[in-house]
């Protein structure tokens, strides 16, 4: 990890992260681009951290860890080589991404207790919906019990440049989960994938958005 000069050095979150909810389907480069800029603004102290609320068309990204092979049907939707950690993973209408710009040099320079918190904040955001998630060794992303099985309903997929976080997290609210398909999520082939909406827990994404944002606080200050 890169270390900042001392001059460099960034201290204490000088205000709350703005929260902002793009307006219908983001382009995915579209979003790495203002992800960028923003990252980029945050590190010289000229823009405030952000949280940033999207949604995606039908699409594949490509994490910096993929292995084509885990592509299984490449015809299937476009698909996004990006710089987060990370294999490949399906973004589309009904799933809430997360975008996270937070300053983690002055949030102490620990990314294992970032990404850690990212998992509790959508623990947190799940039980406040209903259902019970956990974390499981040896796989990413968020779980639940679906039967006498368990599901994957949520991805995480970080980025830090500087000391300043982007990309972030994926929760499976109501996507076509059929697009899943085309890949082997995150690596993982003997587990499916599973959402709000497939659990029996229809939910809204304002219902969503509000979950996230009231339980972010407690985890993240």
């Amino acid at each position: 990890m890169p270390q900042l000069a001392t001059s460099e050095l960034r201290t204490g979150p000088r205000q709350p992260p703005e929260w902002r909810t793009a307006e219908g389907l983001v382009a995915y480069g579209d979003a790495v681009t203002t992800m960028e800029a923003r990252a980029a603004a945050i590190r010289t102290g000229s823009a405030q951290e952000l949280v940033w609320l999207v949604e995606h068309p039908p699409l594949y990204t490509a994490g910096t860890s993929a292995d084509a092979i885990e592509l299984l049907n490449p015809d299937l939707l476009p698909v996004h080589r990006t710089g987060r950690g990370g294999r490949y993973t399906y973004h589309g209408p009904g799933q809430r991404v997360a975008y996270v710009m937070l300053d983690l040099e002055a949030r102490g320079r620990d990314l294992r207790s970032y990404v850690h918190d990212l998992e509790a904040w959508l623990i947190a955001t799940l039980a406040r919906l209903g259902v019970e998630a956990f974390r499981r060794e040896g796989r990413v992303g968020i779980w639940v019990a679906k039967g006498a099985s368990e599901a994957k309903i949520a991805a995480i997929g970080v980025r830090v440049r500087r000391w300043v976080s982007y990309h972030g997290v994926a929760l499976n609210v109501a996507p076509d989960l059929g697009h899943y398909r085309g890949i082997v999520p995150c690596g993982i082939a003997d587990h499916s994938v599973t959402s709000l909406a497939d659990l029996g827990r229809p939910t809204t994404m304002a219902e969503a958005d509000d979950a996230l944002a009231c339980t972010f606080p407690a985890i993240f200050g």
